[in-house]
Protein backbone atom coordinates (compact mmCIF):
# COMPACT_ATOMS: atom_id res chain seq x y z
CA UNK A 1 0.00 0.00 0.00
CA UNK A 2 1.33 3.38 -1.00
CA UNK A 3 1.59 5.40 2.23
CA UNK A 4 3.74 8.48 1.60
CA UNK A 5 1.36 11.04 3.09
CA UNK A 6 3.03 14.13 1.61
CA UNK A 7 3.02 12.72 -1.91
CA UNK A 8 -0.52 11.39 -1.40
CA UNK A 9 -1.81 14.92 -0.70
CA UNK A 10 0.29 16.45 -3.49
CA UNK A 11 -1.04 13.99 -6.09
CA UNK A 12 -4.67 14.64 -5.05
CA UNK A 13 -4.17 18.42 -5.19
CA UNK A 14 -2.55 18.47 -8.65
CA UNK A 15 -4.94 15.99 -10.25
CA UNK A 16 -8.18 17.28 -8.71
CA UNK A 17 -7.18 20.89 -9.44
CA UNK A 18 -6.59 19.87 -13.06
CA UNK A 19 -2.91 20.81 -12.93
CA UNK A 20 -2.00 17.44 -14.48
CA UNK A 21 -3.98 14.63 -15.98
CA UNK A 22 -4.37 11.18 -14.49
CA UNK A 23 -2.14 9.75 -17.22
CA UNK A 24 0.55 12.31 -16.43
CA UNK A 25 0.28 11.54 -12.66
CA UNK A 26 0.78 7.80 -13.25
CA UNK A 27 3.83 8.50 -15.41
CA UNK A 28 5.40 11.14 -13.18
CA UNK A 29 4.91 9.34 -9.88
CA UNK A 30 5.30 5.81 -11.31
CA UNK A 31 1.90 4.70 -10.02
CA UNK A 32 -0.46 1.98 -11.10
CA UNK A 33 -3.83 3.37 -12.24
CA UNK A 34 -5.60 1.40 -9.46
CA UNK A 35 -3.32 3.05 -6.90
CA UNK A 36 -4.07 6.48 -8.32
CA UNK A 37 -7.78 5.74 -8.20
CA UNK A 38 -7.51 4.93 -4.47
CA UNK A 39 -5.48 8.10 -3.82
CA UNK A 40 -8.12 10.23 -5.45
CA UNK A 41 -10.88 8.57 -3.47
CA UNK A 42 -9.37 9.05 0.02
CA UNK A 43 -8.06 12.27 1.58
CA UNK A 44 -5.27 10.46 3.50
CA UNK A 45 -3.75 6.96 3.28
CA UNK A 46 -5.90 4.37 5.06
CA UNK A 47 -4.67 2.91 8.35
CA UNK A 48 -2.89 -0.39 8.19
CA UNK A 49 -5.27 -3.26 8.78
CA UNK A 50 -4.69 -5.68 11.61
CA UNK A 51 -3.09 -8.86 10.37
CA UNK A 52 -5.29 -11.90 10.36
CA UNK A 53 -4.42 -15.30 11.76
CA UNK A 54 -1.15 -16.72 10.32
CA UNK A 55 -1.52 -19.06 7.45
CA UNK A 56 -0.42 -22.65 7.94
CA UNK A 57 3.22 -23.29 7.04
CA UNK A 58 4.86 -26.37 5.58
CA UNK A 59 7.24 -26.26 8.54
CA UNK A 60 4.54 -26.64 11.23
CA UNK A 61 4.50 -30.49 11.29
CA UNK A 62 8.30 -30.53 11.60
CA UNK A 63 8.69 -27.96 14.38
CA UNK A 64 8.89 -30.55 17.21
CA UNK A 65 11.78 -32.26 15.42
CA UNK A 66 13.51 -28.91 14.82
CA UNK A 67 13.17 -27.90 18.50
CA UNK A 68 14.48 -31.31 19.61
CA UNK A 69 17.64 -30.77 17.54
CA UNK A 70 18.23 -27.37 19.13
CA UNK A 71 17.59 -28.83 22.60
CA UNK A 72 20.20 -31.53 22.03
CA UNK A 73 22.76 -28.84 21.19
CA UNK A 74 22.79 -27.76 24.84
CA UNK A 75 24.70 -30.95 25.67
CA UNK A 76 27.17 -30.56 22.80
CA UNK A 77 30.30 -28.49 22.40
CA UNK A 78 29.62 -25.15 20.76
CA UNK A 79 31.73 -26.13 17.75
CA UNK A 80 29.57 -29.22 17.12
CA UNK A 81 26.10 -27.73 17.22
CA UNK A 82 23.50 -27.71 14.46
CA UNK A 83 23.55 -25.01 11.82
CA UNK A 84 20.36 -24.04 10.00
CA UNK A 85 21.60 -25.84 6.90
CA UNK A 86 22.32 -29.05 8.83
CA UNK A 87 18.81 -28.96 10.34
CA UNK A 88 17.39 -28.48 6.84
CA UNK A 89 19.30 -31.55 5.60
CA UNK A 90 18.18 -33.71 8.51
CA UNK A 91 14.54 -32.67 8.23
CA UNK A 92 14.63 -33.35 4.50
CA UNK A 93 16.43 -36.73 4.71
CA UNK A 94 15.06 -38.11 7.98
CA UNK A 95 11.58 -36.59 8.23
CA UNK A 96 10.53 -35.95 4.63
CA UNK A 97 10.44 -32.16 4.72
CA UNK A 98 9.92 -30.76 1.20
CA UNK A 99 9.78 -27.03 1.93
CA UNK A 100 12.28 -24.29 1.32
CA UNK A 101 15.52 -23.73 3.25
CA UNK A 102 14.58 -20.11 4.03
CA UNK A 103 11.70 -21.30 6.22
CA UNK A 104 14.17 -23.35 8.29
CA UNK A 105 16.64 -20.48 8.52
CA UNK A 106 14.01 -18.00 9.71
CA UNK A 107 12.56 -20.47 12.22
CA UNK A 108 16.00 -21.28 13.69
CA UNK A 109 16.84 -17.59 14.03
CA UNK A 110 13.54 -16.88 15.78
CA UNK A 111 13.88 -19.83 18.16
CA UNK A 112 17.45 -18.94 19.13
CA UNK A 113 16.45 -15.35 19.72
CA UNK A 114 13.50 -16.35 21.91
CA UNK A 115 15.73 -18.66 23.97
CA UNK A 116 18.37 -16.06 24.77
CA UNK A 117 18.54 -15.38 28.49
CA UNK A 118 17.28 -12.06 29.83
CA UNK A 119 19.07 -10.70 32.89
CA UNK A 120 17.68 -8.74 35.81
CA UNK A 121 19.50 -5.53 36.78
CA UNK A 122 20.78 -5.83 40.36
CA UNK A 123 21.30 -3.16 42.98
CA UNK A 124 24.38 -3.17 45.20
CA UNK A 125 24.47 -1.76 48.70
CA UNK A 126 27.58 -0.33 50.36
CA UNK A 127 29.76 -2.99 51.95
CA UNK A 128 29.42 -5.64 49.21
CA UNK A 129 32.28 -7.10 47.16
CA UNK A 130 32.93 -9.63 44.40
CA UNK A 131 36.02 -11.80 43.83
CA UNK A 132 37.33 -13.53 40.73
CA UNK A 133 40.51 -14.85 39.09
CA UNK A 134 41.73 -14.14 35.56
CA UNK A 135 44.76 -15.11 33.49
CA UNK A 136 47.24 -12.97 31.60
CA UNK A 137 50.84 -12.97 30.35
CA UNK A 138 53.83 -10.94 31.50
CA UNK A 139 57.51 -10.81 30.58
CA UNK A 140 58.99 -11.97 33.88
CA UNK A 141 62.77 -11.90 34.24
CA UNK A 142 63.25 -12.20 30.50
CA UNK A 143 60.72 -15.01 29.97
CA UNK A 144 57.09 -14.90 28.88
CA UNK A 145 55.08 -16.24 31.81
CA UNK A 146 51.40 -16.90 32.36
CA UNK A 147 50.22 -15.50 35.67
CA UNK A 148 46.92 -15.42 37.51
CA UNK A 149 45.28 -12.14 38.51
CA UNK A 150 43.30 -11.89 41.75
CA UNK A 151 40.60 -9.20 41.58
CA UNK A 152 38.31 -7.88 44.31
CA UNK A 153 35.80 -5.21 43.28
CA UNK A 154 33.30 -3.07 45.16
CA UNK A 155 30.15 -2.71 43.02
CA UNK A 156 28.77 0.25 44.95
CA UNK A 157 31.72 2.59 44.40
CA UNK A 158 33.11 0.79 41.32
CA UNK A 159 36.57 0.44 42.93
CA UNK A 160 38.87 -2.47 42.11
CA UNK A 161 41.98 -4.06 43.61
CA UNK A 162 44.13 -6.54 41.71
CA UNK A 163 47.34 -8.50 42.27
CA UNK A 164 49.13 -11.14 40.20
CA UNK A 165 50.53 -14.48 41.31
CA UNK A 166 52.10 -17.46 39.60
CA UNK A 167 49.28 -19.91 40.26
CA UNK A 168 45.70 -20.13 41.50
CA UNK A 169 45.70 -22.01 44.81
CA UNK A 170 44.50 -21.69 48.40
CA UNK A 171 47.43 -19.66 49.73
CA UNK A 172 47.19 -17.23 46.79
CA UNK A 173 43.42 -16.94 47.34
CA UNK A 174 43.95 -16.10 51.02
CA UNK A 175 46.84 -13.71 50.36
CA UNK A 176 44.79 -11.81 47.78
CA UNK A 177 41.99 -11.25 50.30
CA UNK A 178 44.41 -10.02 52.96
CA UNK A 179 46.01 -7.50 50.61
CA UNK A 180 42.63 -6.27 49.37
CA UNK A 181 41.29 -5.78 52.90
CA UNK A 182 44.39 -3.79 53.84
CA UNK A 183 44.11 -1.69 50.68
CA UNK A 184 40.45 -0.76 51.24
CA UNK A 185 40.84 -0.38 54.99
CA UNK A 186 38.18 -2.88 56.03
CA UNK A 187 36.35 -6.13 55.33
CA UNK A 188 33.24 -6.16 53.08
CA UNK A 189 30.22 -7.64 54.84
CA UNK A 190 29.19 -9.80 51.87
CA UNK A 191 31.47 -11.22 49.17
CA UNK A 192 30.27 -13.06 46.06
CA UNK A 193 32.22 -15.94 44.48
CA UNK A 194 31.88 -18.41 41.67
CA UNK A 195 32.29 -22.11 42.43
CA UNK A 196 36.08 -22.22 42.38
CA UNK A 197 37.61 -25.35 43.93
CA UNK A 198 39.76 -23.14 46.13
CA UNK A 199 36.63 -22.20 48.12
CA UNK A 200 34.07 -24.92 47.31
CA UNK A 201 34.77 -28.55 48.15
CA UNK A 202 31.34 -29.80 47.05
CA UNK A 203 28.11 -28.39 45.60
CA UNK A 204 25.19 -29.76 47.59
CA UNK A 205 22.33 -27.61 46.26
CA UNK A 206 21.43 -24.48 44.32
CA UNK A 207 23.04 -22.20 46.90
CA UNK A 208 24.39 -24.64 49.47
CA UNK A 209 28.13 -25.29 49.33
CA UNK A 210 30.50 -27.47 51.30
CA UNK A 211 33.38 -25.07 51.82
CA UNK A 212 37.07 -25.97 51.97
CA UNK A 213 38.80 -25.81 55.35
CA UNK A 214 41.05 -22.93 54.33
CA UNK A 215 38.09 -20.87 53.08
CA UNK A 216 36.22 -21.57 56.31
CA UNK A 217 39.27 -20.33 58.21
CA UNK A 218 39.28 -17.14 56.11
CA UNK A 219 35.56 -16.45 56.58
CA UNK A 220 35.72 -17.36 60.27
CA UNK A 221 38.59 -14.96 60.90
CA UNK A 222 37.28 -11.93 58.99
CA UNK A 223 33.57 -12.69 59.67
CA UNK A 224 32.22 -11.76 56.22
CA UNK A 225 29.22 -13.51 54.64
CA UNK A 226 30.14 -15.57 51.55
CA UNK A 227 27.70 -15.75 48.64
CA UNK A 228 28.14 -18.34 45.88
CA UNK A 229 26.73 -17.95 42.39
CA UNK A 230 24.60 -20.59 40.75
CA UNK A 231 26.48 -23.10 38.62
CA UNK A 232 27.45 -21.61 35.24
CA UNK A 233 25.93 -18.26 36.19
CA UNK A 234 28.92 -15.88 36.32
CA UNK A 235 26.57 -13.00 35.50
CA UNK A 236 25.64 -12.94 39.19
CA UNK A 237 29.03 -11.34 39.79
CA UNK A 238 29.21 -9.51 36.51
CA UNK A 239 30.74 -6.42 38.10
CA UNK A 240 34.05 -8.10 38.90
CA UNK A 241 34.00 -9.86 35.52
CA UNK A 242 33.80 -6.48 33.82
CA UNK A 243 36.41 -4.81 36.03
CA UNK A 244 38.77 -7.74 35.58
CA UNK A 245 38.80 -7.06 31.84
CA UNK A 246 39.05 -3.33 32.55
CA UNK A 247 42.12 -3.75 34.76
CA UNK A 248 43.74 -6.25 32.41
CA UNK A 249 43.41 -3.95 29.38
CA UNK A 250 44.51 -0.85 31.27
CA UNK A 251 47.52 -2.34 33.13
CA UNK A 252 48.69 -5.38 31.18
CA UNK A 253 48.45 -4.28 27.54
CA UNK A 254 51.05 -4.58 26.17
CA UNK A 255 52.39 -7.34 28.46
CA UNK A 256 54.64 -5.56 31.00
CA UNK A 257 58.32 -6.41 31.40
CA UNK A 258 59.36 -6.75 35.06
CA UNK A 259 62.08 -8.45 37.08
CA UNK A 260 59.74 -9.84 39.73
CA UNK A 261 56.07 -10.16 40.59
CA UNK A 262 56.62 -7.90 43.60
CA UNK A 263 57.60 -5.10 41.22
CA UNK A 264 54.50 -5.68 39.09
CA UNK A 265 52.20 -5.85 42.12
CA UNK A 266 53.50 -2.51 43.34
CA UNK A 267 52.65 -1.02 39.94
CA UNK A 268 49.17 -2.58 40.04
CA UNK A 269 48.49 -1.25 43.53
CA UNK A 270 49.58 2.24 42.46
CA UNK A 271 47.21 2.03 39.47
CA UNK A 272 44.31 0.89 41.72
CA UNK A 273 44.96 3.86 43.99
CA UNK A 274 45.03 6.26 41.04
CA UNK A 275 41.85 4.71 39.61
CA UNK A 276 39.99 5.85 42.74
CA UNK A 277 40.34 9.41 41.44
CA UNK A 278 38.22 8.55 38.37
CA UNK A 279 34.47 9.11 38.17
CA UNK A 280 32.47 6.06 37.17
CA UNK A 281 29.83 6.16 34.46
CA UNK A 282 26.49 7.57 35.60
CA UNK A 283 28.11 8.92 38.79
CA UNK A 284 28.68 12.54 39.74
CA UNK A 285 31.52 12.10 42.26
CA UNK A 286 34.87 10.25 42.12
CA UNK A 287 35.14 6.65 43.26
CA UNK A 288 37.12 7.78 46.32
CA UNK A 289 34.10 9.67 47.66
CA UNK A 290 31.77 6.71 47.25
CA UNK A 291 34.42 4.42 48.74
CA UNK A 292 34.02 6.28 52.04
CA UNK A 293 30.38 5.14 52.07
CA UNK A 294 31.51 1.58 51.43
CA UNK A 295 34.04 1.85 54.24
CA UNK A 296 31.29 2.99 56.58
CA UNK A 297 29.57 -0.37 56.03
CA UNK A 298 32.77 -2.45 56.26
CA UNK A 299 33.67 -4.75 59.10
CA UNK A 300 36.88 -3.87 60.97
CA UNK A 301 40.04 -5.84 60.22
CA UNK A 302 40.70 -8.14 63.22
CA UNK A 303 43.71 -7.22 65.37
CA UNK A 304 44.89 -10.83 65.38
CA UNK A 305 47.11 -11.61 62.38
CA UNK A 306 45.92 -14.02 59.72
CA UNK A 307 48.37 -16.30 57.94
CA UNK A 308 47.79 -17.05 54.28
CA UNK A 309 48.87 -20.66 54.17
CA UNK A 310 47.75 -24.15 53.22
CA UNK A 311 48.29 -27.19 55.46
CA UNK A 312 48.56 -30.63 53.86
CA UNK A 313 49.91 -33.95 55.16
CA UNK A 314 53.06 -35.47 53.71
CA UNK A 315 55.67 -38.15 54.28
CA UNK A 316 59.45 -38.08 54.07
CA UNK A 317 60.89 -40.80 51.85
CA UNK A 318 64.11 -42.80 52.22
CA UNK A 319 66.12 -39.85 50.86
CA UNK A 320 64.68 -37.52 53.54
CA UNK A 321 62.67 -35.65 50.90
CA UNK A 322 59.08 -34.46 51.26
CA UNK A 323 57.04 -33.94 48.08
CA UNK A 324 54.74 -30.92 47.84
CA UNK A 325 53.24 -29.33 44.73
CA UNK A 326 55.38 -31.58 42.51
CA UNK A 327 58.59 -30.33 44.17
CA UNK A 328 60.76 -32.02 46.77
CA UNK A 329 62.11 -30.42 49.97
CA UNK A 330 64.63 -31.99 52.36
CA UNK A 331 64.21 -32.66 56.08
CA UNK A 332 66.77 -33.89 58.65
CA UNK A 333 67.59 -37.56 58.06
CA UNK A 334 66.22 -38.64 61.44
CA UNK A 335 62.73 -37.85 60.11
CA UNK A 336 63.02 -40.11 57.05
CA UNK A 337 59.95 -42.35 56.56
CA UNK A 338 58.00 -40.17 59.02
CA UNK A 339 54.59 -38.59 58.45
CA UNK A 340 54.83 -34.80 58.58
CA UNK A 341 52.64 -31.75 58.03
CA UNK A 342 53.45 -29.26 55.28
CA UNK A 343 52.58 -25.59 55.82
CA UNK A 344 52.83 -23.76 52.50
CA UNK A 345 52.68 -19.99 52.14
CA UNK A 346 53.41 -17.54 49.36
CA UNK A 347 57.09 -17.16 50.21
CA UNK A 348 58.10 -20.29 52.11
CA UNK A 349 57.35 -23.92 52.86
CA UNK A 350 57.58 -25.16 56.45
CA UNK A 351 57.61 -28.79 57.47
CA UNK A 352 56.43 -29.79 60.95
CA UNK A 353 56.72 -33.07 62.85
CA UNK A 354 54.64 -33.41 66.03
CA UNK A 355 54.31 -29.62 66.51
CA UNK A 356 58.05 -29.15 65.96
CA UNK A 357 59.40 -27.16 63.03
CA UNK A 358 62.00 -29.40 61.40
CA UNK A 359 62.63 -27.71 58.03
CA UNK A 360 62.03 -24.40 56.28
CA UNK A 361 62.53 -23.72 52.56
CA UNK A 362 61.85 -20.90 50.14
CA UNK A 363 58.69 -21.64 48.12
CA UNK A 364 59.30 -22.71 44.51
CA UNK A 365 56.52 -22.19 41.96
CA UNK A 366 58.18 -24.24 39.24
CA UNK A 367 57.69 -27.99 38.84
CA UNK A 368 59.86 -31.07 39.41
CA UNK A 369 62.56 -29.28 41.41
CA UNK A 370 64.50 -30.65 44.40
CA UNK A 371 65.79 -28.46 47.22
CA UNK A 372 68.41 -29.76 49.65
CA UNK A 373 69.57 -28.25 52.90
CA UNK A 374 73.12 -29.69 53.40
CA UNK A 375 72.86 -29.47 57.19
CA UNK A 376 69.98 -31.99 57.11
CA UNK A 377 72.35 -34.72 55.90
CA UNK A 378 75.38 -34.14 58.17
CA UNK A 379 74.18 -36.60 60.85
CA UNK A 380 73.92 -39.34 58.21
CA UNK A 381 77.32 -38.44 56.74
CA UNK A 382 78.91 -38.70 60.17
CA UNK A 383 77.98 -42.39 60.11
CA UNK A 384 78.91 -42.71 56.43
CA UNK A 385 81.85 -40.34 55.92
CA UNK A 386 82.90 -42.09 52.73
CA UNK A 387 80.05 -40.42 50.88
CA UNK A 388 81.02 -36.88 51.90
CA UNK A 389 82.59 -35.94 48.55
CA UNK A 390 79.82 -37.59 46.55
CA UNK A 391 76.72 -36.48 48.45
CA UNK A 392 74.32 -34.63 46.15
CA UNK A 393 72.87 -32.46 48.97
CA UNK A 394 76.37 -30.99 49.47
CA UNK A 395 76.85 -30.25 45.78
CA UNK A 396 77.59 -26.58 45.28
CA UNK A 397 77.73 -25.89 49.04
CA UNK A 398 80.11 -22.95 49.36
CA UNK A 399 81.96 -22.86 52.68
CA UNK A 400 84.59 -20.34 53.86
CA UNK A 401 88.23 -20.99 52.94
CA UNK A 402 89.12 -21.68 56.58
CA UNK A 403 86.88 -24.78 56.52
CA UNK A 404 88.94 -26.28 53.68
CA UNK A 405 92.16 -25.59 55.59
CA UNK A 406 90.69 -27.25 58.69
CA UNK A 407 89.67 -30.36 56.75
CA UNK A 408 93.10 -30.80 55.16
CA UNK A 409 94.79 -30.42 58.52
CA UNK A 410 92.45 -32.92 60.20
CA UNK A 411 92.94 -35.47 57.43
CA UNK A 412 96.72 -34.98 57.61
CA UNK A 413 96.73 -35.50 61.39
CA UNK A 414 94.07 -38.24 61.72
CA UNK A 415 94.07 -39.95 58.34
CA UNK A 416 90.72 -41.51 57.43
CA UNK A 417 89.22 -40.36 60.76
CA UNK A 418 89.87 -36.74 59.77
CA UNK A 419 86.83 -36.59 57.48
CA UNK A 420 84.55 -37.79 60.26
CA UNK A 421 86.05 -35.22 62.63
CA UNK A 422 85.49 -32.48 60.04
CA UNK A 423 81.84 -33.54 59.67
CA UNK A 424 81.47 -33.20 63.46
CA UNK A 425 82.67 -29.62 63.11
CA UNK A 426 80.11 -28.98 60.36
CA UNK A 427 77.35 -30.41 62.54
CA UNK A 428 77.85 -27.44 64.84
CA UNK A 429 75.90 -25.53 62.15
CA UNK A 430 72.81 -27.30 63.50
CA UNK A 431 73.01 -24.98 66.52
CA UNK A 432 75.15 -22.04 65.39
CA UNK A 433 75.27 -19.67 62.45
CA UNK A 434 77.87 -20.00 59.71
CA UNK A 435 79.50 -16.70 60.65
CA UNK A 436 79.90 -17.76 64.30
CA UNK A 437 81.35 -21.14 63.33
CA UNK A 438 83.70 -19.51 60.83
CA UNK A 439 85.11 -17.27 63.56
CA UNK A 440 85.53 -20.31 65.85
CA UNK A 441 87.34 -22.30 63.13
CA UNK A 442 89.72 -19.43 62.43
CA UNK A 443 90.44 -19.08 66.17
CA UNK A 444 91.11 -22.82 66.47
CA UNK A 445 93.53 -22.72 63.52
CA UNK A 446 95.41 -19.82 65.14
CA UNK A 447 95.66 -21.74 68.44
CA UNK A 448 96.76 -24.93 66.67
CA UNK A 449 93.89 -26.98 68.14
CA UNK A 450 91.71 -28.42 65.38
CA UNK A 451 89.58 -31.08 67.06
CA UNK A 452 85.80 -30.89 66.87
CA UNK A 453 85.58 -30.60 70.68
CA UNK A 454 87.94 -27.64 70.69
CA UNK A 455 85.96 -25.84 67.99
CA UNK A 456 82.74 -26.58 69.89
CA UNK A 457 84.14 -25.06 73.10
CA UNK A 458 85.30 -21.97 71.26
CA UNK A 459 82.00 -21.35 69.47
CA UNK A 460 79.95 -22.06 72.60
CA UNK A 461 82.08 -19.62 74.60
CA UNK A 462 81.65 -16.95 71.94
CA UNK A 463 77.88 -17.29 72.21
CA UNK A 464 77.78 -16.93 76.01
CA UNK A 465 76.72 -13.49 77.27
CA UNK A 466 79.56 -11.51 78.91
CA UNK A 467 79.67 -11.46 82.70
CA UNK A 468 78.74 -8.07 84.05
CA UNK A 469 80.63 -6.68 87.10
CA UNK A 470 78.56 -5.49 90.02
CA UNK A 471 79.00 -1.78 90.67
CA UNK A 472 78.28 0.14 93.85
CA UNK A 473 77.66 3.35 91.91
CA UNK A 474 74.22 4.69 92.75
CA UNK A 475 73.89 2.34 95.75
CA UNK A 476 75.27 4.31 98.75
CA UNK A 477 73.51 2.06 101.28
CA UNK A 478 75.57 -0.95 100.16
CA UNK A 479 78.89 0.80 100.81
CA UNK A 480 78.31 0.39 104.56
CA UNK A 481 78.17 -3.40 104.29
CA UNK A 482 81.43 -5.15 105.22
CA UNK A 483 82.06 -8.73 104.16
CA UNK A 484 84.93 -10.45 105.97
CA UNK A 485 87.45 -12.48 104.03
CA UNK A 486 86.98 -16.23 104.30
CA UNK A 487 89.64 -18.09 106.37
CA UNK A 488 90.61 -21.29 104.63
CA UNK A 489 92.39 -22.68 107.71
CA UNK A 490 89.04 -23.16 109.45
CA UNK A 491 87.97 -25.65 106.77
CA UNK A 492 91.28 -27.52 107.17
CA UNK A 493 90.55 -28.13 110.86
CA UNK A 494 87.19 -29.59 109.95
CA UNK A 495 88.79 -31.98 107.50
CA UNK A 496 91.29 -33.12 110.20
CA UNK A 497 88.51 -33.81 112.64
CA UNK A 498 86.59 -35.81 110.06
CA UNK A 499 89.61 -38.03 109.30
CA UNK A 500 90.23 -38.76 112.99
CA UNK A 501 86.60 -39.75 113.40
CA UNK A 502 86.77 -42.20 110.50
CA UNK A 503 89.95 -43.98 111.76
CA UNK A 504 88.92 -44.23 115.44
CA UNK A 505 87.86 -47.82 116.42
Amino acid sequence: MYCNVDQWIEIRRRVLNHEISKRQACAEYELHWQTLKKILSLPVPPERREPGPPRPSKLDPFRPALEAMLDSDRQSHRKQRHTAWRIFERLRDEHGYDGRYTLIKDAVRELKLSRKEVFLPLKHDPGEAQVDFGYCYVNLAGQRQQVVMFVLSLPYCDAVYCQVFLRECSEVFLEGHMRAFQFFGGVPRRISYDNTKVAVAKIVGDREREQTKEFQRLAGHFLFEPHFCLVRRPNEKGHVERLLDYARHRCLVPPPTVNSLEELNQQLEAWCRKDLEQTARKQSVPKQVRLSEDQGAFLPIPEQDFEARRVVPGQADSLSLVTFDRNQYSVPTRYAHRHVMIIAGIEEVRIVFEDQLIAQHRRCWDRDQTFFEPIHYLALLERKPGGFDFAKPLEGWELPVSFGILRRQLEADLGSRGTREFIKVLRLLERHTLSALKAAVETALELGTTSADAVRLIVDASQEPPIGLFSLDGRPQLKLVRVEQTRIAAYQSLLTTSVLTEVSP
